[in-house]
């Protein structure tokens, strides 16, 4: 019998090896079993294109009393709520049901994101790439980005330096067009016009 997309999604729960966390339960919503959830991005749509969300209890587990979740939910149902996100998950009728995943932590996986549009990035694509100025010469490598509304920043330690660095030492570039040139995924680097004693 041939595998429908389907059955290749319920038959398989192994944490896939590009799974990025991006939100956690927060709480349950309402009584049928629906889950109120937290988005780790202002904008979503891994969690509204991924079927499938990969679990791991919250990091805040007692220890002794370990945080048991589902190592995978498979998603029916999402949508955007005033409160924020909510979903429904099979198997998850009722609201004790929602309330036991509380604090679980969700990934889902990088393949199943949404094909970003021109001239846009998923952080974590940037996250790993070395950035280089016009001059040629290697500023260092992005760990992680700030947002701070109007646009993003990129938090780069310095080349020769090693993760975690004190934060005067890390080199911050907003990401826009002003300072950003190329961004080429396959080489891995970003190009900015940014001086090395900025």
């Amino acid at each position: 019998m041939k595998q429908t997309p389907d059955d290749v999604i319920e038959s398989s729960s192994a944490f896939p090896e590009d799974a990025i966390e991006v939100g956690r339960v927060l709480d349950a919503w309402g009584i049928k079993g629906w889950l109120k959830i937290l988005s780790h991005s202002a904008d979503a749509q891994a969690l509204f294109s991924s079927r499938r969300w990969f679990l791991k209890p919250s990091e805040k587990a007692l220890p002794g009393k370990p945080h048991v979740v589902p190592p995978v939910l498979k998603i029916l149902s999402v949508r955007d709520h005033a409160d924020g996100i909510v979903a429904q998950a099979e198997g998850i009728a009722d609201r004790n049901g929602a309330e036991a995943l509380k604090g679980a932590r969700i990934f889902v996986s990088r393949s199943t994101f949404p094909d970003a549009g021109e001239d846009e990035y998923y952080w974590v694509d940037l996250i790993g790439m070395s950035v280089i100025n016009k001059d040629g010469k290697t500023l260092g490598e992005v760990t992680d980005l700030i947002d701070t509304g109007p646009h993003c920043v990129l938090r780069i330690v310095p080349a020769g330096m090693s993760a975690p660095v004190k934060p005067d030492e890390e080199i911050l570039i907003p990401f826009v067009n002003a300072f950003v040139g190329t961004v080429d995924k396959a080489a891995k680097t970003i190009a900015v016009d940014w001086d090395t004693d900025y």
